[in-house]
Order: structure tokens, then sequence, then C-alpha cells
């Protein structure tokens, strides 16, 4: 196998859609943190629906270019699968503002802002990860930050547990308890979604090295 590092001087686009799709990752996070702030009876969801259709049109275009390509210095199934990883950041996002506008009532009196923060944190360490990627970085600088991804998933875990605990012994409205484990467990998802393509980037190193 060629390694990696000789092969990111060769014109490949397929970097400049990944950093597009990592950023419209992060931009949907941004947009969650600003639903939250200003949520009311005329909040939109077409920050969301608008950063989705672009990593969407981004994923489809790394589609074709996988079909088109013929010089690339990315196995195809590793390309599927950071693509997909990646995409499904935003969709999630999207996601959990229109479960939230199902009953925004049972969100009175909790604070999702550290849950946010994690996915802020998960979503820029990816958006690094994919640049240092393009850049051939060694595989050392890679690994740090896959590992601080692995962190803020792990942290983002624990949390989740723990607010499920509460939920588990509330003795609240039955449906307020589901509706709220159900947004916390999509938040989680986010998290799960930059782990994985974390992954799928350190295994795209570990083959080219």
């Amino acid at each position: 196998m060629v390694p990696l590092q000789k092969l990111l001087g060769k014109e490949d686009r397929f970097f400049d859609l990944f950093e597009a799709s990592a950023e419209q990752a992060c931009e949907s996070v941004r947009a969650l943190r600003k639903f939250l702030q200003n949520l009311g009876p005329n909040v939109s969801l077409d920050e969301f629906a608008a950063s989705r259709r672009k990593d969407k049109a981004i994923t489809a275009e790394i589609n074709e270019a996988l079909c088109t390509s013929f010089l690339t210095a990315l196995e195809p199934e590793d390309i599927e699968a950071l693509s997909s990883c990646i995409y499904k950041v935003p969709k999630t996002c999207e996601k959990i503002a229109e479960r939230i506008l199902l009953a925004p009532q049972h969100l009175q009196g909790i604070d999702l802002t550290p849950q946010v923060a994690m996915l802020e944190k998960a979503t820029d360490t990816l958006l690094l990860m994919v640049k240092d990627l393009r850049k051939g970085l060694p595989r050392a600088r890679l690994a740090t930050l896959n590992q601080q991804m692995q962190t803020i998933e792990g942290d983002a875990d624990k949390a989740t547990n723990e607010l499920l605990r509460g939920l588990y012994n509330a003795t609240e409205n039955p449906g307020r308890v589901l509706y709220l484990k159900d947004i916390y467990e999509l938040l989680e998802k986010v998290t799960d979604r930059c782990r994985d393509a974390g992954n799928v980037i350190l295994q795209i190193v570990l083959k080219g090295s």
C-alpha cells in the first residue's frame, strides 16, 4: 500500500468534502444551542433543515466521487463509513429539535447546556481530526485527538446515565419522563456518531502508516 502521506499531495477532493461535512456537523450543534436559547412559539427548524440539506448534498457528492475517482488516498469502505458517521450528526440534531417541539413544556426547569457543550467539544474535535488527516500529520497527533474524543463520549455517557437515573426514580408525569429520556438519548447519539467518525479516521491513519 502506498503510504497515506505520499498520496496527500495529489488532488483529492474527498478531503475537501469531509471537511465541509464536518463543518456542517459543527453548524448543526451551534443551531441546537441557539434553538434552545430561543425556544418559544415562533422558533424555527429552518437552520437544522438547511444544515442537513447541505450535508446531504455533500454526502451525495462523496458517493459520486467514490464512483468516478480512480486515485484516492482512502479506501472505499473507509470513505463510506466516515461519510455516513458525519452525516448522522446534523440529521440527529434536527431530530432532537423536532422531538423537543412535540412537547416543549416538558423542558421547563431542564438545563441542557452541559449536554450541548459536550456536543460542541465533540464536533470541534472531529473537525480538527478531519483537517489533520488532510495534512498527513503524525499518527500520534490524531491518536491524541481520538483519545480526547473517546473521553468526551465517555463523559457524555456518564452524564446521560445520571440523568436517566433521576428519571427512572421519578414520580412525576410518565409522559414527561418518556419525553426527557428520548431527548437525553438522542443527545448522546450525537457524541456516539462523532466517536465513530474519530475511530474511522484513526483507522485510516493506521492503514496508511
